[in-house]
């Protein structure tokens, strides 16, 4: 399947931190939603602020639309809806005013689809949005990152401040979008039941590298979490195992084929929360139980 965006070793060295993004690889298909899941300075924003041109990459490849990404392209750049947690609309507009801007800014300005979206999100047309709620300007962001001749969606933590009710509603909006499988999502967010709701693809990214890329139902019917005694390590095979951890004098350990496993050893009941945690605190897995 054709992808939507390609990035390839992508490496971003901050110079006034010791953070940096090592060889960030991963591409998105036409009319898929991948998830990246990380903890808070992971990675997931560096990330998309680097795919964007928002930071500049010190070395990789980003291609989006099979064409290297072009930040002076504007025609290119129209087609990306962003959404990031902050709000950079000026606050003393309404939503009508707003769009009359935007219809200046966009060439390919969708009035209609946008006071579509304005109603469906039950947005007041004649308050100024500086007075909007954080869940009311995430919404107002969305709509307008839907309206402009948009492709690819790039949302980060794009539920926050809504809640679960309204968090649900978007989710199928964001189902809606890519239905036809013209257009791609890529999400990220601290909620992991909101990207297990309607990822397809799950990247969980640590300190700044990709830890784990694997398509939800795999996650779902391969992988599992068991626990053990040291000793008992190294029954499981050393090619399934991902991440491991202590944990009461046990090790809890993540495989990417539970059907490998001795009939001896015990599934855990896991959910991806608990597949994050022990991806994030837990000891990345190198193909050896030495």
């Amino acid at each position: 399947m054709e992808n939507i965006l390609e990035v390839e070793n992508l490496n971003k060295i901050y110079s006034d931190s010791h953070f940096e993004l090592k060889d960030i690889t991963f591409s998105i298909p036409y009319g898929s939603i991948v998830g990246i899941i990380g903890e808070n300075g992971a990675g997931k924003t560096s990330t998309m602020a680097a795919i964007l041109g928002t930071s500049k990459k010190d070395s990789g490849t980003i291609k989006i639309f099979n064409q290297e990404m072009d930040y002076l392209n504007n025609k290119l750049k129209e087609r990306i809806g962003v959404v990031f947690e902050q709000m950079n609309f000026s606050n003393n507009v309404n939503v009508v005013q707003l769009s009359n801007v935007l219809s200046h800014i966009y060439q390919k300005w969708d009035k209609e689809k946008y006071f579509h979206y304005i109603d469906t999100f039950s947005l007041p047309k004649k308050e100024k949005v500086g007075n909007f709620s954080r869940g009311m300007s995430m919404k107002l962001s969305i709509a307008v990152a839907l309206s402009h001749n948009t492709k690819l969606l790039i949302l980060d933590e794009a539920t926050a401040g809504l809640d679960p009710k309204a968090r649900n509603e978007m989710l199928d909006v964001f189902l809606d979008f890519v239905k036809d499988k013209n257009q791609s999502i890529l999400l990220s967010s601290h909620i992991t039941s909101d990207i297990e709701k309607i990822a397809d693809e799950l990247i969980f990214i640590k300190k700044g590298e990709i830890v784990l890329q694997t398509s939800k139902n795999e996650l779902l019917d391969n992988f599992a979490i068991v626990q053990c005694k040291p000793t008992e390590w190294k029954q499981i095979d050393s090619n399934v195992t991902v991440s491991y951890r202590n944990k009461e004098h046990m090790l809890e350990v993540l495989v990417s084929d539970k059907h490998s496993l001795p009939a001896s050893f015990q599934i855990k009941e896991y959910s991806l929360d608990e597949i994050t945690l022990l991806l994030m605190e837990g000891d990345h897995h190198e193909g050896t139980n030495s």
